[in-house]
């Protein structure tokens, strides 16, 4: 057995480590699914408020992944999602070049599906990438999408308190307004679906030429979803929905891609359960082996456990983000976000549910 988070979570296989923390399979003893876990450490004030971001939007549609729950132990934070075992459309296109139109159709109709709930509820992602984008193992068959990573999603529509001041996404996906610290829009998803678009159907990343995107039906609408004037990008994500429909095929031709399970190979994979959204947080029950959670990549702690213990240093060695760039489940990242040390949980967790309120009111 492995090492126990919290008496809930044993962590069967590390995918990705960064900066303030890292990425595992996970199994979880109360309902004995299979997932993935993030493992926060508590020493940073951004890192804690894109953790409560995601715990916060919990969007529950199939082309959407919902956070799951969360537990506390020491300074180490642990949230889990759905195990998408398909990769992400970064690692398909990565591993098959360019892909056919009909797949690049398929894949943004779902995730503007998706977009359409997310910008009903009132929510704007602001990071829609192929990253973001993950896939079930399909095989051949139509593709299932599914957009994850809420952590800088922000809410459309409430007065802000401050001025724009940070951009807010990721170069090259995010719109040219949001460069500049524009509030959220929903047009702002669209500017990222269309260079989503436009990466799958040349296997080239962003920025892009005018001469980049084809002289095609298909290539026009990812046009107008890129234009620096919002008001000439679709209306909305249903609309641009619409538009893409009507340009799929009636019947499926799967070409020579393929998406398959990134996890097939990794321990555990026996364990293996449905992505189904399970609600449910806090401590669980489970074996429990003596002595405080050291958590991957981190040194001894002085302090006990907050909810409970897990096992002592364990000998599995964490990968290097990149070694797991297809999966679609990246390490935690400390880039734009400024260091503040929280050595116990009661503080840190005091600073979250306060990070949470501001969240709240400035949008």
């Amino acid at each position: 057995m492995g090492e126990v988070f919290a008496r809930r979570y044993e962590l069967l296989f590390p995918i990705a480590e960064g900066g303030m923390g890292s990425v595992w399979k996970v199994l979880d003893h109360v309902d004995g699914q299979v997932k993935v876990a993030k493992l926060l450490r508590q020493r940073d004030a951004g890192a804690l408020l894109r953790f409560m971001r995601e715990q916060a939007t919990r969007i529950h549609h199939p082309h959407v992944v919902t956070p799951l729950s969360w537990v506390g132990e020491d300074d180490t934070i642990l949230f889990t999602m759905p195990l998408v075992r398909g990769g992400s459309v970064t690692g398909l296109v990565r591993s098959q070049g360019p892909l056919p139109e009909q797949w690049v159709v398929a894949i943004l109709e779902q995730t503007l599906e998706a977009l359409a709930v997310v910008h009903d509820a009132g929510v704007v992602h602001r990071d829609v990438k192929p990253a973001n984008l993950l896939l079930e193992p399909t095989g051949r068959e139509r593709p299932f999408v599914r957009l994850t990573d809420f952590g800088i999603a922000g809410v459309h529509g409430e007065p802000r308190l401050t001025g724009p001041s940070v951009a807010i996404g990721t170069p090259g996906y995010m719109a040219p307004e949001q460069q500049y610290g524009a509030n959220p829009h929903p047009t702002q998803d669209l500017h990222g679906v269309a260079a989503t678009g436009v990466e799958m159907l040349t296997g080239k990343r962003p920025p892009f030429a005018d001469a980049d995107i084809p002289r095609t039906p298909l290539g026009e609408v990812l046009r107008r979803g890129l234009s620096h004037d919002a008001h000439q990008r679709p209306a909305s994500a249903r609309a641009m929905r619409e538009e893409l429909l009507a340009l799929a095929p009636a019947a499926w031709d799967p070409g020579s891609v393929t998406v398959t399970d990134q996890f097939a190979d990794q321990p555990g994979h026996g364990f293996a359960g449905p992505t189904t959204p399970h609600s449910g947080a806090g401590s669980g029950s489970g074996p429990r082996p003596t002595g405080g959670f050291t958590g991957p990549g981190t040194g001894p702690r002085a302090t006990g456990p907050q909810s409970g213990s897990g096992s002592g240093p364990r000998s599995t060695p964490v990968m290097p983000a990149a070694a797991f760039a297809g999966t679609g489940y990246g390490a935690p990242s400390t880039a734009g976000s400024a260091g503040v040390g929280m050595p116990v949980t009661l503080i840190a967790l005091g600073a979250v549910l306060l990070l949470l309120g501001l969240w709240l009111m400035l949008g």
